[in-house]
């Protein structure tokens, strides 16, 4: 009997709605939605051919749908400081556009930006009709506090003042995209109940470390988010250890796990692990996010990036 659940490897996979087996007849109904003729001609191939491969499949139909549907806003939050989650929200944006999304990245670390690094994108935001113009780069439209005063200014503004200058993120002019990810500052703060009260994000992901105190604070943002009434997409464990580079044995500084056990104590899902990387730094550093290349790294994100369009259809049902 032939098997579809080889196509939960596709990299569209969150875009099939339903499957069906009739003899060897395989029959999908895929989601075509913010598409253009050329890229549904290219889902369609893809499916098609995929379907095929399956041993026992001689026939694969499929059927596009399209449904207009507001923005999807997926906040990327930590309960503390220091666990790489702007990293990890950056290169996370970047997977989904490979994957075919139209995305955009809110900078909402309002005191301490840090995506116009990690994306090389140093050039000033500019307004129209009071609306900022989000720039692009690796194909996601991104928007920073970072882009509107000079690099290492300081920001002493209180909470009213932040969460004004997220508002004007939010309110920016994002063109087509259809799914926003937000990179939070860490804690539960005025900015975080700001986004919520604004954007309603349909998600939230959190980002921690293995080691005991990480967990703590991430126990933390997540209930803030599910007493707000925010799902949780996932979480991910971030620096889960690393290849000496000297002996090559591989360390676990930080332990390994704990953010996989926590996700399960707490009922929520686990997307993946990331380990510590130098290769990661290096390129982050020089505004290369390695999501945008080949190689492990980019794969690891792709994954994670995958992962959670499959959350992210489960919550929206």
């Amino acid at each position: 009997m032939p098997d579809l659940d080889a196509l939960d490897h596709h990299p569209d996979v969150a875009r099939i709605r339903s499957r069906r087996l009739t003899g060897k007849v395989a029959t999908l109904v895929v989601d075509a939605t913010g598409l253009d003729d050329g890229e549904k001609e290219k889902l369609e191939l893809s499916l098609k051919e995929a379907a095929l491969a399956v041993p026992g499949i001689e026939e694969a139909r499929i059927a596009l749908t399209a449904t207009k549907r507001g923005r999807t806003v997926v906040a990327v939050g930590s309960g503390k400081g220091g666990v790489g989650k702007s990293t990890l929200a950056a290169n996370l944006a970047v997977a989904l556009a490979r994957l075919g999304q139209k995305v955009g990245l809110i900078d909402a670390d309002i005191y301490g930006p840090s995506q116009p690094r990690l994306f090389g994108a140093t050039q000033r935001a500019e307004a129209k009709d009071k609306q900022l113009i989000p720039v692009e780069a690796y194909g996601v439209k991104l928007l920073s506090v970072g882009q509107l005063v000079a690099e290492g200014t300081a920001l002493a503004w209180r909470g009213p003042m932040a969460s004004g200058a997220l508002n004007q993120l939010i309110d920016a002019d994002w063109g087509d995209a259809e799914l926003i990810v937000v990179d939070l500052p860490p804690g539960t703060g005025d900015v975080q109940l700001s986004l919520i009260q604004k954007a309603r994000p349909a998600a939230a992901v959190i980002v921690s470390t293995p080691q005991d105190l990480s967990l703590i604070d991430a126990a933390r943002a997540i209930d803030l988010f599910e007493k707000t009434h925010v799902p949780i997409a996932g979480v991910i464990e971030n620096m889960a250890g690393y290849d000496c580079p000297h002996c090559g044995q591989p360390s676990d500084p930080f332990g390994h796990g704990g953010a996989e056990a926590e996700a399960k104590r707490l009922g929520v899902a686990f997307l993946g692990r990331l380990p510590l990387s130098a290769s990661l730094r290096e390129a982050s550093d020089a505004g290369n996010p390695p999501a945008a290349g080949e190689g492990p790294a980019a794969a690891a994100f792709a994954d994670l990036a995958r992962k959670l369009l499959v959350q992210l259809e489960t919550i929206r049902g």
